[in-house]
């Protein structure tokens, strides 16, 4: 969540980013946390100015016993009483405060950095990148026209290949658990494998240190991340135990960091993991949940790093390059989109989209976002760090990225590379998969 004092210093600043975002009452929403925090400070200021002025009459009383004045000691007695009285209902005041002040900052999301473009929605983010071609300014989401010739004659969906080469099934998923939870065969099977050791390996080679985290967490890790209390109805929850299962590697990574001081000299800290994820998608339907499109459950590796604020943004440049390294490595047709302020989500500051080319599909699937949160995440989970000279202790910035989510790059892989023979495997995965082709041949 916004610190106070980037509020309070900054504040119109604040409700500009807010406004860029397109949250709807940007200013009240901030001249509402303002409001409390004065009143929450005034408490403050009361409250020590009564302990205060108790703390000295106190003092008082033994004196006045000794010199036998009993009756204007018990006369102080009745002040000082009354005194923590009044104390007690000040600190009740500031806790009712305190809490009004989080509730209030947890419905305010993270503002962008400069660089963000103005826009609405989707189509308004920048196509900053792409292997298809050249960007400019003006290649918007809206405006690109540029998709790939792969010179395949009536390609088939994924959805439809893997039930030719008995890959995936997605009607047994059905009968097991229902919709969006598929079940992955022989060469399908293996293929998600291959990926999944595909990309931890080069993420290790990028300096990343794997961790394998639960995929189930607490409360407390939810609003860490920023997950609760926006998005808990996207999550499946255990309500018995109060547990959520996780909808990316993120959020058990990231609080790893929770309630922690580092050490300087220790940033970044690079982590990657592989999970299973979970999620809902309420309120998803047509052609975007077809086959692997949109799934309750999948594979899916993430990076996150840890960092000082003035390296953030180098970090997040080099988690971009990891992801595109990736795209090309499996020889995909990709663009990178910088997302405008009303398609960002509530806890980033900048993010970074990655779509590859659906050939059967004739549209772009995105397969990974990256994200700088800044101080966002970071001020929810208490993750700081010690300077190593002057030992002052600040927030630090947090960012994470798919590298890569599994059902769509698998949807392009298929797609993508569908010949009369069968469906090649990229160069990279042959190692991994132990095969070229996928073919009629289970093995």
């Amino acid at each position: 969540m916004l610190t106070l004092k980037l509020i309070n210093e900054e504040t119109e600043r604040v409700i500009r980013g807010l406004e860029k975002k397109h949250f709807t009452g940007a200013r009240e929403a901030i001249e509402n946390v303002l409001a409390v925090d004065r009143q929450r400070r005034e408490a403050q200021r009361e409250l020590d100015q009564t302990k205060q002025q108790a703390k000295q009459l106190a003092a008082q009383i033994g004196a006045l016993m000794k010199q036998g004045k009993r009756d204007e000691a018990e006369q102080i007695k009745l002040q000082v009483a009354d005194f923590k009285q009044k104390d007690k209902d000040l600190q009740e005041l500031m806790d009712r405060a305190e809490q009004e002040l989080t509730t209030l900052l947890c419905q305010i999301p993270n503002i962008p950095y400069d660089e963000v473009p103005e826009g609405h929605a989707a189509e308004d983010n920048h196509v900053v990148k792409s292997n298809l071609k050249e960007c400019t300014e003006q290649d918007t989401v809206g405006n690109w026209d540029v998709n790939p010739q792969l010179g395949i004659d009536n390609p088939l969906p994924h959805w439809e290949l893997a039930k030719k080469y008995n890959l995936i099934d997605f009607d047994l998923g059905v009968k097991i658990t229902g919709a969006g939870f598929p079940v992955y065969i022989g060469k399908g099977a293996r293929l998600q494998r291959a990926l999944i050791n595909f990309f931890l390996d080069e993420a290790r080679k990028s300096g990343y240190t794997e961790i394998m985290p639960p995929t189930v967490v607490n409360a407390a890790s939810g609003y860490g991340t920023g997950q609760l209390p926006d998005k808990e109805g996207q999550m499946y929850h255990a309500e018995v135990d109060d547990f959520y299962l996780i909808p990316t590697a993120e959020v058990p990574v990231t609080n790893i960091y929770r309630d922690v001081i580092l050490d300087e000299k220790d940033l970044p800290i690079k982590n990657c993991a592989y999970t299973e994820c979970f999620r809902r998608e309420a309120g998803s339907y047509g052609k975007d949940v077809r086959g692997l499109n949109r799934l309750h459950e999948f594979s899916k590796i993430e990076i996150v790093r840890i960092d000082k604020p003035e390296h953030s943004k180098e970090s997040h440049k080099e988690m971009l390059e990891h992801v595109e390294g990736l795209l090309k490595k499996l020889e995909l047709p990709y663009r990178i989109l910088l997302l405008c302020g009303g398609d960002q989500s509530f806890t980033s500051a900048i993010c970074y989209d990655f779509e590859v080319y659906s050939e059967a599909q004739g549209r772009w699937l995105e397969v990974s976002s990256v994200s700088n949160f800044d101080t966002y995440q970071a001020n929810r989970l208490k993750c700081r760090y010690r300077h190593a000279e002057d030992k002052k202790i600040e927030l630090c910035h947090t960012l994470n990225g798919s590298a890569l989510a599994l059902p769509r790059i698998v949807a392009a892989i298929l797609e993508n590379n569908q010949t009369a023979e069968g469906i090649r495997v990229p160069k990279a995965l042959v190692p991994y998969c132990g095969f070229e082709l996928i073919d009629g041949n289970p093995f």
